[in-house]
């Protein structure tokens, strides 16, 4: 016996139920991983052709970065249970993300002479 179909969509009484919370942060987390993604997909390439890093040098610099943002994830939840305060470091967290974007487009090294620059954004 083939059962009945049953509509799963969602009805707009049923998405009107969701908080305006739920609705910002999902948002707020849809933008944040998009920007996350297309820079760190470009990031090597960057430190290749525009700062002349080595292809030893990405991989050290991409492991670190995967094991600390581990690290950070196991400490986290532990940290997070033991203040009680996730909303508070849910916006801690997004905020240092948000603020940090900018850093990577903030340096830049000079044909001549190989120096470091702070370009103005």
């Amino acid at each position: 016996m083939i059962p009945k179909r049953t509509r799963t969509s969602a009805s707009p009484s049923r998405l009107r139920a969701i908080p305006r919370g739920v609705w910002a942060l999902g948002f707020v987390s849809l933008f944040m991983d998009t920007s996350s993604e297309l820079i760190h997909s470009l990031l090597p390439v960057f430190l290749v052709s525009v700062l002349g890093a080595s292809m030893t040098s990405v991989g050290l610099i991409e492991g670190v970065a995967e094991a600390t943002a581990l690290i950070a994830k196991i400490f986290s939840g532990t940290i997070s249970d033991y203040l009680g305060r996730r909303k508070a470091l849910t916006v801690l967290g997004y905020g240092l993300a948000a603020m940090t974007k900018p850093l990577f487009l903030s340096f830049a090294k000079t044909s001549a002479g190989g120096k470091w620059l702070i370009c103005r954004l």
